[in-house]
């Protein structure tokens, strides 16, 4: 009989987690931490870039029927999965968390960790990141109207720092490295860990991070124990029926193996990275804390969830690629 032994990756995130509640952190090291997330990030796109060609990226950038499939389960599918939430009776989860569970669904999908997973499952990477790009950028415009629809907030107008700050992160490095392609293509596929190792080393980050941001910020003086549980609860459903649907409707439109790992990971995943500054923008100061709350909790499930996936895909015959 085969041993059990646990996945190391798995092992390492929830150390992550861990290691954010038991030493988040702070300051000064916070804001040198964020810089070197967003400079692996940087450099996980350089790689896609240089690692892609062009044919592929073209590919990418002409599937259509995939975009639409991913944009539908983001900006539809899950703000219809919110309302039914909002509805929740206030014994289960104070008006508030039920509030947070509705904004988490009007955001956009995370880019960084749709592509790494997507990558680490040999899905569509190309087509991951022209999904997951186009759902952030969309994000700006189209999540402010979803929540001053669905919850009456107002505001929403965004600067151009905010697009400038998707286009410098990550596709300007992912051009750059295009670029580059003829120099190091060779040197890239004889180094193939390497964007392995990136790709699964900016995710760590993106981890520790977010969860030290939660821990200082009072995450555990906020709400009681029992409602942090409803809240694990409940935002595993959102992903267990986020994830379902996606896989659904890739083998009812026909994808491919490799399009469907890119739709079931950029379709099923929300942004903590653009979140949080838009909470800041829509609610008031003192309640921003648990409003993005779900968000939160919902960013650590999906990390462990999609981790365990990704590696699923990536064990299949090599013969499915």
């Amino acid at each position: 009989m085969r041993r059990f032994a646990p996945d190391l990756y798995i092992v390492a995130i929830m150390g992550m987690v861990l290691l954010a509640t038991i030493l988040p952190v702070r300051g000064a090291g916070a804001v040198q931490f964020a810089l070197l997330t967003k400079f692996a990030i940087a450099l996980l796109f350089f790689l896609h870039g240089a690692k892609l060609s062009r044919e592929a990226v073209v590919a990418g950038l002409t599937h259509w029927r995939l975009h639409l499939t991913v944009l539908a389960a983001t900006f539809g599918l899950f703000p219809l999965l919110g309302l039914i939430a909002r509805q929740a009776p206030a014994v289960i989860l104070p008006g508030t968390l039920t509030a947070g569970l509705l904004f988490l669904c009007c955001l956009p999908s995370t880019v960084q960790s749709s592509i790494a997973f997507t990558s680490v499952a040999r899905g569509n990477v190309a087509a991951a990141v022209c999904a997951a790009s186009a759902s952030n950028l969309l994000g700006i415009f189209l999540s402010p109207v979803l929540v001053a629809v669905t919850m009456g907030a107002q505001g929403g107008r965004f600067s151009y720092g905010e697009v400038q700050s998707i286009v410098l992160q990550l596709l300007a490095p992912f051009v750059a490295g295009q670029v580059a392609r003829r120099w190091i293509a060779g040197w890239i596929e004889r180094h193939a860990k390497l964007v392995g190792l990136v790709d699964r080393g900016s995710i760590l980050l993106v981890v520790y991070g977010a969860f030290s941001a939660a821990v200082t910020q009072g995450l555990w003086r906020q709400v009681s124990a029992l409602q942090i549980g409803v809240l694990v609860i409940a935002c595993a459903l959102l992903l267990a029926v986020a994830l379902t649907a996606t896989l659904g409707a890739a083998h009812a439109f026909g994808f491919s193996k490799e399009d469907e790992i890119t739709i079931v990971f950029c379709g099923s995943k929300k942004s903590l990275a653009s979140g949080v500054p838009m909470a800041g923008v829509f609610f008031p100061p003192a309640a921003v804390g648990l409003m993005v709350l779900p968000l939160m909790i919902f960013h650590q499930i999906q990390l462990m969830a999609c981790a365990v996936i990704a590696q699923r895909y990536a064990a299949r015959p090599i013969e499915e690629v």
